[in-house]
């Protein structure tokens, strides 16, 4: 993979992993498009992906590191409550990626309709979790009923064109957390997910075989996704503290109807895959 592409998904991947619009959304809808302008496959996709999931993982390391230190300490409790909550995306995702002929979990996860059906829908989760009366509960507080919700939202974020931190931050809101913790809570869920999702990729490299990216670029790949993400994280945590998840929606929603439309032929016939 050349530099620019490399660096181009690296900035993708740093905005889209936390800005609520869904990343797998983005490089379905972006993959298809691509390939319709005539571009071939992309290669070395997978361990792109690794390193630039990789240093995703690492902005949420960096902006929650006090958080991840009292989870040693005074917050000890909330650790397995993450992995509790990891459990139904864990099974989802298993059950899709490796319980599921290729065909089938290709057909849904990587379906440009399904994820332009479901930006809306995103966006809708967006617009309720900004007009819900704000809780006064401490993520620390949180029950395992409360934490399986907030579980089976992220679960649901699966599909591309859902978004897994408006989802997880929206059910955080919904089962009585304030913003902060919400938005706290939905993004230490996301680092066991992250890893899940790299382990998962990492053994499709192996099936696969190395492609041979030189490492200087994956380097590359890992420090941009990890400054970009780390930008984007410190931004979404300003909407959600001050209740503008919905501004989001004004993209989602454009963005889901033209890309129905495009699918559909509205705008000419349809070429490539």
């Amino acid at each position: 993979m050349g530099w620019l592409e490399i660096l181009v998904l690296a900035v993708v991947q740093g905005l889209t992993e936390f800005l609520p619009v869904s990343s797998s959304g983005h490089l379905v809808v972006g993959n298809a498009l691509l390939q319709t302008l005539g571009s071939p496959p992309v290669k070395d996709l997978v361990e792109v992906s690794i390193a630039l999931h990789m240093g995703t993982l690492a902005s949420v390391l960096v902006y929650y590191r006090r958080e991840i230190g009292r989870l040693i300490g005074a917050d000890r409790r909330v650790a397995p409550l993450l992995i509790f909550g990891t459990i139904p995306a864990a099974l989802v995702g298993i059950a899709l990626k490796k319980g599921l002929p290729d065909a089938i979990a290709d057909g849904l996860l990587e379906n440009v309709l399904v994820a332009a059906v479901m930006f809306p829908v995103t966006a809708a989760i967006l617009v309720i979790a900004s007009r819900r009366p704000v809780g006064d509960l401490n993520y620390t507080q949180l029950t395992r009923g409360k934490v399986l919700a907030i579980g089976a939202a992220q679960a649901f974020a699966i599909l591309p064109g859902v978004s897994r931190s408006g989802s997880t931050i929206a059910a955080g809101l919904g089962v009585g957390l304030d913003r902060q913790s919400a938005s706290t809570f939905a993004f230490l869920l996301a680092i066991p997910a992250i890893l899940g999702a790299g382990f998962l990729e990492a053994l499709d490299a192996v099936e696969a075989g190395t492609t041979g990216t030189p490492m200087v670029r994956l380097a590359a790949g890992f420090g941009v996704s990890f400054i970009v993400g780390l930008g984007a994280l410190a931004l979404l945590i300003q909407f959600v503290r001050r209740g503008k998840l919905a501004v989001f929606a004004w993209y989602l929603v454009p963005l889901g109807l033209a890309v129905i439309a495009w699918r559909l032929g509205v705008f000419g016939p349809v070429t490539g895959s």
